[in-house]
Formats: C-alpha cells, sequence, structure tokens
C-alpha cells in the first residue's frame, strides 16, 4: 500500500474539517453583518439569509461526510472505536449510573484496599481512596531512600485499581524489572516517581498520574509528611518500619502490643478530611490491620473526622490471620484493636467472610501459620458493630484474597439499604439505570 493511500481517510478528515470552519465563518459573518447594517433592503436581506444558510449547509456536508471518513477509518482498522448504538446506549447509561452513585471513601492500602476499589469502581464514580504512605519496604522504600519521595506502591496499586486503561497499559505499569540495577522495581512505580519530579508535590504528582490514567474517582495519599511507623511489642522493644513490624514480631516471638506513627502531629490532607466529612459511606479495610489500616486513622484529624461524619462506617475484616500482626485474631479482636488506638464509635457495621476454602489451600496456610479469622457475633455486637456476612473467597495463584464483585456488591447493597434508603427518589434512579444497563447489555 502507498502511504497516500493509507493517509488518504485521515485527510478527508482534516479536508471536512476545514470545510465546517469556513461553514461557520459564512454563518458569524452574515450575523454580524446582518446586526450592524442599519439600512436593510430586500437584495442585501436575500444575501444574508444566502449566506448564512449557505453557511448552515456547508457545516452540515462537513460533519456528514466527516462522520462517513471516520467510519471508513474504523472500517480499515486505522481507528479502534465502535459507533454500535447498543453499545453507546449501554456507556451512556453505565456513565450516568457511576455519576448517580453513592459517594464512597475507603481507607487503607496494600492489595486488600485496590482489590475492593476494582470491584466499587463498577458502582459509582464518587470514589476516594485515601492510602497509608508508611511503606518502607522494596521497590516503594527504595524510592522513598533514594528520592526522598513518599511511597508510590500503595498508591500506583490504587490508581490502577480504579484506572479506565487497556490492559496491556496496566501490565505494563505493573512490571517490575528482573535484572541490572531497577531489578524488582515496577515500572509504574518510576512512573510515579518522574510525575511527582515535574510536580510541586506528591499529591499534585497523583492527582496528574490519574488524570493521564482517566481514574474513576480520585486517589491521595492520607499525609504528605514523611511518615514512619513504629510498633511497641509486647516484650517491650520498640521495632522501627513497616516492612520490619511483622518480621520482628515472628522473631521475637512477641506480638504487637502497640503502634504509632512520627512525627506524631502529622496532618491529614485537606482534601482527605472533607472528603470524609461529605461521604455517604467510609470503609475501612481490607488490609493489614496494624500497618495499612491504623496509620491512616492515626494521622491526624482523620479518626476525629471519622467520628464527625454522618457516613455509614463500615469496616471490612481479614478472610485470614497475618502472622506477625494478627496471630489468632478473631474478628472482634481486629475492632477493639482498633478501638483501642483511636477510640470507639468509628465502625458501625463489619463485613466478614463466611465463606470457606479447600483442604488443599488452607493445609498451605496453615504451615505459614495463618487461619481463617474466626467470628463471634456476640462479642461483636457487644463492641456495638453489626455483623454483615458473605462469601468473598478468591483464591489465584495460591493466594487467598477477597472477590472484589461480590464484596462490592454486597457494600453497594449495605450503604443503599442502610444509608440511602430515606432517599428514594436517588435509590429508585440508581437502580432504574442499573437494571436498564443490565438490559442493555444483554
Amino acid at each position: 500500500m502507498r502511504i497516500v493511500d493509507w493517509l488518504r481517510p485521515g485527510i478527508k478528515v482534516k479536508r471536512w474539517v476545514m470545510l465546517g470552519a469556513m461553514g461557520v465563518l459564512f454563518i458569524i459573518f452574515g450575523v454580524i453583518e446582518f446586526v450592524n447594517r442599519r439600512f436593510y433592503s430586500f437584495y442585501y436581506i436575500s444575501f444574508y439569509v444566502f449566506l448564512i444558510a449557505s453557511g448552515i449547509f456547508v457545516v452540515y456536508i462537513s460533519i456528514t461526510q466527516g462522520m462517513r471518513s471516520i467510519i471508513a477509518l474504523i472500517n480499515k482498522g486505522y481507528l479502534n472505536v465502535s459507533l454500535d448504538s447498543k453499545k453507546l446506549e449501554s456507556l451512556i447509561y453505565e456513565k450516568r449510573l457511576l455519576v448517580k452513585g453513592p459517594k464512597i471513601v475507603a481507607i487503607g492500602g496494600g492489595t486488600g484496599l485496590s482489590t475492593m476499589l476494582r470491584g466499587l469502581k463498577y458502582y459509582t464514580s464518587n470514589i476516594t481512596a485515601i492510602v497509608t504512605v508508611a511503606d518502607d519496604g522494596g521497590g516503594s522504600g527504595d524510592l522513598r531512600e533514594d528520592l526522598g519521595m513518599l511511597p508510590p506502591g500503595d498508591i500506583r496499586n490504587c490508581i490502577l485499581a480504579l484506572a479506565d486503561t487497556e490492559p496491556l497499559m496496566e501490565d505494563l505499569l505493573q512490571y517490575r524489572f528482573k535484572d541490572g540495577r531497577l531489578k524488582n522495581q515496577s515500572f509504574g512505580n518510576l512512573f510515579l516517581a518522574a510525575m511527582d519530579g515535574i510536580s510541586s508535590n506528591f499529591e499534585e504528582a497523583v492527582h496528574k498520574m490519574s488524570s493521564v490514567l482517566a481514574v474513576t474517582g480520585k486517589v491521595m495519599p492520607v499525609t504528605l509528611d514523611n511518615l514512619v511507623l513504629k510498633a511497641r511489642l509486647k516484650n517491650g522493644s520498640v521495632v522501627e518500619g513497616e516492612s520490619n513490624i511483622p518480621q520482628e514480631a515472628i522473631r521475637q516471638n512477641s506480638s504487637i502490643d502497640r503502634i504509632f506513627i512520627e512525627p506524631e502531629n502529622a496532618r491529614a490532607l485537606k482534601e482527605a478530611v472533607d472528603a470524609i466529612l461529605d461521604a455517604d459511606a467510609v470503609i475501612l479495610g481490607p488490609g493489614s490491620l496494624y500497618t495499612s489500616v491504623i496509620p491512616n486513622l492515626l494521622v491526624k484529624d482523620i479518626a476525629g473526622a471519622m467520628r464527625n461524619t454522618n457516613a455509614l462506617k463500615l469496616y471490612v475484616s481479614n478472610i485470614m490471620t497475618q502472622p506477625g500482626e494478627t496471630d489468632g485474631f478473631a474478628v472482634e479482636d481486629h475492632i477493639r484493636t482498633i478501638f483501642d488506638h483511636v477510640g470507639s464509635g468509628i465502625i458501625d457495621y463489619v463485613i466478614v467472610n463466611v465463606g470457606k476454602i479447600n483442604r488443599e489451600l488452607e493445609g498451605k496456610y496453615k504451615e505459614e501459620e495463618s487461619h481463617l479469622v474466626k467470628i463471634n457475633e456476640e462479642a461483636i455486637s457487644s463492641l456495638g458493630v453489626k455483623v454483615i456476612e458473605g462469601d468473598f473467597i478468591s483464591a489465584k495463584n495460591g493466594l487467598i484474597r477477597h472477590n472484589s464483585e461480590k464484596l462490592a456488591s454486597i457494600l453497594i447493597e449495605t450503604i443503599m439499604d442502610k444509608k440511602l434508603l430515606y432517599d428514594r427518589k436517588k435509590i429508585i434512579e440508581y437502580f432504574y439505570l442499573s437494571e436498564r444497563l443490565k438490559e442493555i447489555k444483554r
């Protein structure tokens, strides 16, 4: 194929755009002249009408022919776009559905938070993810030490979870270098580090990366302060560094007594506090109790906002216990630990898993001294928290994770039922759009 043949459809599109612009100029010139003239005659009026009508006709021709040229590009494979009316209607309803969705704030870190966000983004675009910045291990820790930036790993995962990107782009941003000085470093971390380099602060860098990847909702660090996580073990020793805490708890055979942050007066982003106060629901977790969930609540003003918000407050309990952090913990122990650190009144409902895992996977986890988190509803109720049960287990690559679709579904159902039931108009419109979208997709 000659180059000119390959370019011809695109050249035609440009020609029709230029023709359309000329038609618009005809219309503008005709209107301006008609308004500015003080003397009118049949000749002049006919001229103005002809000029304006010609402009409208030229614009009409340019639009119709331009669309044909675009369709030609699509049919030839130069543009990967579908103009299927059913898909277009589905897209419109989907966007309307997401805009009508509840305002949700999700607080946490690690893989648990990003897993949940992947499911929630199909129900609402009003999501704010507030992410811990205490990570000091792996590639994030290296960048934090080398560049003096906040750790990008958890934020990168949350951005990708909420992004509207092609699988290839996600694979690229999740890619880890296998050799050389960049070994085990994620390309997405480097991307965010570069964005931080051209931004005034880390918050702006996160916003820019979110814009580039068309993120549904917002992702933000809980604070811009250089946060260091410390733990006091029950044997009295103090461990510094998020990645060291569970390892030292295991090595010293002593469970965690309490965690704290430095600086202890680290301030939360105002945008994060405002989002909590304005939310329909705030979700804690899922994620490592001591190193992903509680550190966010220790940042100044976050726990206070949790107590003062009118939002429904939910905690997603972990499926499995975590060695070095929650050995032998039941659901009520997780809740009690949160209350011990920041006070009660910040959890209304706890989402717990009642699903079972197969014996082979259970045996593997038992070897690592990890077990299904037990549930004692009476003990949970005594803490002033109500229980919502479901089977949320998803096993992939020998690892147990929450099923993002099932978890998001029960969360949205709970929020609609317990928080937004009074707003009947909003509920009816939301579910009408939801059902209509399902019909279209079928």
